[in-house]
């Protein structure tokens, strides 16, 4: 799994949550080797693992603006390696970060934990 724009927070383990528009068959006790970039590579270009495997604690599909709620978006935030950011930027980075998303899009939430 590529954690491009989270590279930081994967390698320090702050990050212990990720939203993805995909990965619907992923299931609790699946095992995710967390990579800086795995798509989109030039040639030549390898993949550069970022730490040891992740193992997915739970997976859940909800719509993006359940993190507006500030309680729970407070938690998520910091949970996804971004304390510093408010509910509302970070629904708004990561639809300009996922072409077509919205507030009201469904999307994974996995949270994993590092082992090793």
């Amino acid at each position: 799994m590529s954690f491009a724009l989270t590279t930081d927070q994967i390698r320090n383990g702050s990050k212990t949550v990720t939203r993805r528009a995909g990965w619907l068959h992923l299931k609790p006790g699946d095992m995710l080797r967390p990579v800086k970039k795995c798509m989109g590579l030039k040639p030549g270009d390898k993949i550069e693992p970022l730490r040891a495997p992740l193992r997915v604690v739970s997976v859940r599909r909800e719509p993006l603006r359940w993190l507006t709620d500030s309680v729970f978006g407070d938690d998520e935030c910091k949970r996804e390696g971004f304390p510093d950011m408010t509910p509302a930027e970070f629904v708004a980075m990561f639809c300009a970060t996922h072409k077509g998303c919205t507030p009201e899009t469904d999307v994974t939430r996995i949270e994993f934990e590092y082992v090793g």
